[in-house]
This record gives structure tokens, C-alpha cells and sequence, in this order.
């Protein structure tokens, strides 16, 4: 099974090969070089199929696409959908605009969330399949950790003592949003491929 990965991320495809590996008949691929649709939705699902139905359209194949960011409970669920667009600039950026806008809200009050949408449709963009999962964490009040990108070293995970860009590659696969969204959408793919191996 050929399925187009609906993004330019390289990283993203290999994050989710590597959940994916006991799947051999399942082959993703990252979507074409000018692969960019305008993201229109008000929620995450919207843009998921926005993405995934841009790129089936685009190469007539199976396509998946997610979309994530992280929603925080005193914001009123900002950054939310706008998470990667929170304001010009790098992630750097993004955090620090963040921690500025809750530097007022005390310990108790900070929980949020990282959000994943995935979308799967046919060749002719058509839906075949939604999931959405999230991984629920509190915003600490500075960065730790390196090996994440985004809002990770802001996002705290009580039970470890530690923030998502604290912990190994593989705690996070096992936990997070991302690997929630694709063990689900892969439970389909595996019916798919079952029902109708091709």
C-alpha cells in the first residue's frame, strides 16, 4: 500500500516510518515539492483533510495528513490550530510569546495539551478515515531538554518531572499526540490493507 504523506517534513516521515515498521506492505512517501494548500479549517480535523485530500488530488494516491498544536486551558485553547503561526518568527519565538502570555498564571493553573488530527483519504480526495488524539501535560515556566522541536521544552509532563524534549525519542512515540493519531489511523490502514490488499 502507496500512501503520500501529506507534508514536506522529512522528519515527520521518518517518525512516523519508524512507528509504522512492522507494517511492510506499507509504503509512505512525502508529498510532491510544491505541495502547499492554504490551511482554511477552524479545527484540527478541517486542516487534516484540507492537507490529505490536497495531496490525493495532487498525485491520485492514498494520502494521510495530520495536523497538531497545542492548546492551553487558560488561553481559552490557544495557540491551538494557529500553534506554528503564533507569531513570526522560530519556535524560539513561538515559546517565548507563550511563557510572556502566561507569566501570570500560577502552578495550578496551567495545563494543556498537545492535539493531533489525522486524515486519510482516497485518490480522489475523497475521506475515508479521521482520529484525534491528545496528550495532556501542564506549560512550565522555562525551556529544558533538547530533544524536541516546537513547544516541547515548555510542555511538562508531571508524572516524569521532565518536559517532552527531556525524554528519549522512543517515550515520546509511546506517549504523545502524534503516536496516539498514527497507532489508530494505522489499526484502519491495517483493516484497509486486510479487505482490500493492493
Amino acid at each position: 500500500m502507496n500512501l503520500v504523506l501529506a507534508t514536506q517534513n522529512p522528519g515527520k516521515l521518518r517518525e512516523l516510518k519508524e512507528l509504522a515498521s512492522q507494517f511492510d506492505w506499507l509504503k509512505l512517501e512525502l508529498a510532491p515539492a510544491d505541495f502547499d494548500p492554504e490551511e482554511t479549517g477552524s479545527t484540527f480535523i478541517e486542516n487534516a483533510i484540507i492537507k490529505a485530500a490536497a495531496a490525493a488530488e495532487m498525485t491520485g494516491k492514498l494520502s494521510i495528513a495530520d495536523d497538531s498544536g497545542i492548546t492551553v486551558v487558560a488561553l481559552n485553547g490557544a495557540p491551538g490550530i494557529r500553534s506554528a503561526r503564533y507569531c513570526e518568527g522560530t519556535d524560539i519565538d513561538r515559546r517565548r510569546k507563550l511563557l510572556k502570555e502566561l507569566e501570570a498564571v500560577p502552578d495550578g493553573q496551567r495545563d494543556g495539551a498537545f492535539v493531533c488530527a489525522m486524515a486519510l483519504c482516497d485518490g480522489e480526495g475523497k475521506v475515508l478515515h479521521t482520529t484525534q488524539s491528545e496528550w495532556k501535560g501542564v506549560i512550565g515556566r522555562d525551556e529544558r531538554g533538547e530533544n524536541g522541536f516546537g513547544y516541547d521544552p515548555i510542555f511538562f509532563l508531571p508524572d516524569l518531572g521532565l518536559t517532552s524534549a527531556e525524554i528519549s525519542p522512543e517515550q515520546k512515540n509511546a506517549r504523545s499526540h502524534r503516536g496516539q493519531a498514527w497507532r489508530s489511523m494505522l489499526t484502519f490502514l491495517n483493516f484497509l490493507h486486510q479487505n482490500h490488499p493492493k
